[in-house]
């Protein structure tokens, strides 16, 4: 048996009485029948008319408006707690809203009464849906004898058309639906049927709004599988693809309306360019290591073709402790869909000058790397790059030459990159390298691990750990340029200790180096106070080892300290006041920069 929901008075059981601005609206009462509380939140929740007096919106006819719209609003959070015989009563100073004609809405609101009889949870009678394709996997609440949720019947339809799609039925739908409440049994009789339609394959990419990128490139990029069948997750790599060149501000891949003769599916790719120039700075302090100035300048579509040519330069170290200024320029060009539609190809070139307390080095690195998508999370890396580097010590001057082979990967499942609260970070990467002339030959290693963890009301406290871990194996201190090795202590090792305070004496030569392994580990606690300022409390601890990543001497030291963070739509502002802990160091050190430390 079915019924249709009407409009009644109802006495109310639950009663949450707020306040608004007596200009317009002197009370909102909201009533909801009964004790079950999460019912009431619930429904308190979905309200539009508290959420209008909770931005202070006192204007009638705004109010008047959101009156009429709350019963579909209520309506359809009732369903979606399987209660199909919900009475809902709104009214404005005595007037059921429902009945007041639009041309006669009231010019003054004094009070307005919402209430709500939930009425029984309705229970499904019969969970029928099909047919099915093999493996669909239907929604564990949607069987006979669960509460007759109405999400879970949405979600089952589209659990039973995904599951065609999948295997290629592209213009799977639902083509008949029989819902049936049973006001007397409190029970709902839902029955879906779908078609498949015929499995079908990828029709011709046809593009639309591209202005400057050339079409063949596009095509490519994307690598819409044409010919093969149809599946969902190819059409979302595609447009994957042409997301990431950041070419474009708008990709949407949109289905043909109609098969084409015999089996083909025609997809149209609707772009948006962006524009083709984008700059950005960024400055970072720290009381020991001085002030670093960074930025880039990128054109976006180079010769049309989605090429990003990229311009990067840093002047570091400036009023350092101890040291000069470094400075840095480089160039890269990446190129979408180089040998694969996953696969970007990247030709760079960097020269640097580092003017450090043990040594001053000019270095120039010529490269190709190729980055290999498997999915949005995931890339592989390699490569062959040519270094080379003059290098003036207090006592000698020496050259270095290799050439490496860089390979890694990185897994990237934080939440937010900027701010994560939830997730990890994982990079590893290796090169084994040649030395030329008096420069060993070996191998480096590096591994960069996060973990986050939020808890508490909106990920209002997140703890946030790291680990790092670097080597270069098979090659002496002295035989390898100096920016091979590792010294500890800073920003991004270890705050509270002075820049680079960590380091190794050579025992003949009296000049001080870094060493061949360092081993990094840090934990932060980030709360919360506002929307905008947070307070972060983070310990750091460093090793370096003179002998591969643990043998040979080994020195470790570690610095503490708090932080405030303001946040931005950009990333948070970080201030960081840490001072030593052990390991040497007397005086604290501020850190300012732009985004959590890791």
């Amino acid at each position: 048996m079915s019924r249709i929901l009407g409009v009644c008075v109802l006495f109310s059981g639950a009663q949450l009485v707020v306040d608004a601005p007596a200009r317009a609206l002197d009370q909102l009462d909201f009533n909801v029948k009964g004790d079950d509380d999460k019912v009431a939140d619930t429904l308190r929740d979905a309200s539009l008319l508290l959420a209008a007096q909770a931005e202070g919106n006192t204007n009638p006819q705004d109010l008047f408006a959101t009156a009429r719209a709350e019963y579909g609003r209520l309506l359809g959070s009732l369903y979606a707690m399987g209660r199909y015989s919900g009475v809902i009563q709104i009214k404005i100073d005595g007037r059921e809203a429902a009945s007041i004609a639009p041309l006669d809405a009231p010019k003054q609101i004094g009070k307005i009464t919402l209430s709500v009889d939930p009425g029984p949870e309705f229970r499904f009678s019969k969970a029928a849906i099909g047919p099915l394709a093999a493996d669909t996997a239907l929604p564990k609440g949607f069987a006979v004898g669960k509460v007759a949720k109405s999400d879970l019947v949405s979600a089952a339809a589209s659990a039973a058309v995904d599951g065609w799609r999948n295997v290629g039925h592209a213009k799977a739908d639902v083509t008949e639906q029989d819902l049936t409440a049973d006001h007397r049994a409190n029970t709902l009789a839902a029955s879906l049927r779908i078609t498949a339609g015929p499995r079908l394959r990828f029709g011709a990419l046809a593009v639309v709004g591209n202005e400057r990128m050339r079409l063949n490139r596009i095509i490519k990029i994307a690598g819409l599988p044409t010919g093969e069948q149809f599946s969902p997750e190819e059409l979302e790599d595609a447009a994957e693809r042409l997301r990431r060149t950041g070419v474009f501000s708008s990709v949407t891949l949109i289905e043909d309306d109609r098969i084409t003769a015999p089996d083909t599916l025609g997809i149209t790719a609707k772009l948006a360019e962006e524009k083709l120039r984008r700059y950005s700075f960024g400055v970072e302090v720290a009381s020991s290591e001085g002030a670093k100035i960074s930025g880039y300048w990128l054109h976006r579509n180079l010769f049309g073709g989605g090429e990003r040519f990229k311009v990067e330069g840093e002047v570091a170290q400036i009023g350092a402790q101890g040291s000069g200024k470094d400075y840095s320029l480089g160039f890269s060009l990446d190129r979408p869909a180089t040998l694969t539609p996953d696969a970007t190809g990247t030709l760079y070139f960097k020269i640097a000058h580092q003017d450090e307390a043990d040594y001053v080095q000019d270095s120039a690195q010529l490269g190709l790397n190729f980055t290999y998508y498997f999915s949005r999370d995931l890339t592989a890396r390699a490569g062959i790059e040519y270094n080379m580097h003059r290098v003036k010590y207090p006592t000698r001057t020496d050259e270095f030459r290799t050439l490496g082979l860089p390979f890694g990967v990185n897994w990237d499942k934080r939440n937010v990159k900027a701010d994560a609260t939830h997730g990890y970070y994982i990079d590893a990467g290796a090169r084994p390298f040649y030395g030329f002339g008096g420069t060993d030959s070996g191998f480096t290693a590096a591994l960069d691990a996060r973990a986050y963890y939020g808890f508490g009301d909106t990920d209002r406290v997140t703890i946030a750990g790291r680990l790092q871990a670097k080597a270069v194996l098979g090659a002496s201190i002295g035989k390898v340029p100096p920016d091979y090795l590792f010294y500890s202590g800073g920003g991004g090792t270890v705050r509270g200790q002075a820049y680079q305070a960590l380091g190794f004496v050579n025992p003949i030569t009296r000049e001080r180096t870094g060493g061949t392994g360092f081993i990094g580990a840090s934990i932060e606690v980030r709360t919360r106070v506002t929307e905008s300022i947070g307070i972060v409390g983070f310990y750091d601890y460093g090793q370096i080892a003179s002998d591969g990543l643990f043998g040979g001497t080994t020195k470790s030291h570690a610095g503490a300290g708090l932080g405030i963070r303001y946040a931005t739509g950009f990333g948070p502002i970080r201030l960081d006041i840490a001072a030593p802990v052990s390991g040497g160091g007397k005086k604290p050190q501020i850190y300012i920069g732009i985004g959590q430390a890791f």
